[in-house]
């Protein structure tokens, strides 16, 4: 993620002048790539291996004065992955695959800093609010045993966006989501005590707008 930031502002201060005046309302959609690390790290660690999964998505800013913005992002996550049990501090596959899928629902709301001396770049904080859906099915499952519900969350972010073109920018920042009311109630959730689906990220945006 350190080398993309350099990256992108060596090509941000490359890139030839162009017009800085703002619209006084801009609305920007944009494709979204994240990269996240789960807090339920004992949960996800039994089922799938790892921690840390993308999720892939897109949405929209709504910008006020090239100051304040109001942003709704949607994203999908999917694995395959097997049921376990945690006991003594270790996971135990039971050989009963299973498929977990995570869609969030995101609004924030945020403001965008001004840098006198690098006008191409907008740092910014944003917090909101989201719905995420979740569900765990298996083909060996008894119907009760599968999941599909969808719960509130609070979230956070903060970055940088790196204008490369009038019309075209890209924003990197780390996401912090706090997501209770999913996990925690049976299988390893249960056992380890873990009740947030939530974590950090690392984003990628690629925004069509001024």
């Amino acid at each position: 993620m350190t080398r993309i930031v350099f990256l992108l502002l060596g090509l941000t201060l490359a890139a030839p002048a162009a017009a800085q005046d703002e619209p006084s309302l801009s609305i920007r959609p944009f494709f979204l790539v994240t990269d996240q690390s789960f807090a339920a790290v004992d949960t996800f660690d039994a089922a799938f291996g790892k921690t840390y999964f993308p999720f892939f998505g897109g949405g929209g800013q709504v910008v006020f004065k090239g100051t304040y913005f109001v942003e709704i992002t949607a994203s999908r996550f999917q694995e395959n992955g097997e049921r376990s049990y945690f006991s003594g501090g270790k996971a135990f596959k039971l050989g009963i695959p299973l498929t977990a899928t995570i869609t969030p629902i995101e609004v924030t709301g945020g403001y965008r800093f001004r840098l006198p001396t690098l006008p191409r770049v907008r740092p910014y904080v944003a917090a909101g609010f989201g719905s995420y859906g979740y569900q765990e099915t298996s083909s060996f499952a008894d119907a009760g045993d599968n999941v599909d519900t969808r719960h509130a969350g609070f979230v956070v972010n903060g970055g940088a966006e790196f204008r490369l073109h009038r019309w075209i920018g890209v924003a990197v920042d780390v996401q912090y989501t706090h997501i209770p009311g999913i996990l925690g109630t049976g299988g390893v959730s249960q056992q380890t005590g873990e009740s947030d689906l939530g974590g950090v990220a690392a984003r990628f945006k690629a925004i069509v707008g001024r």
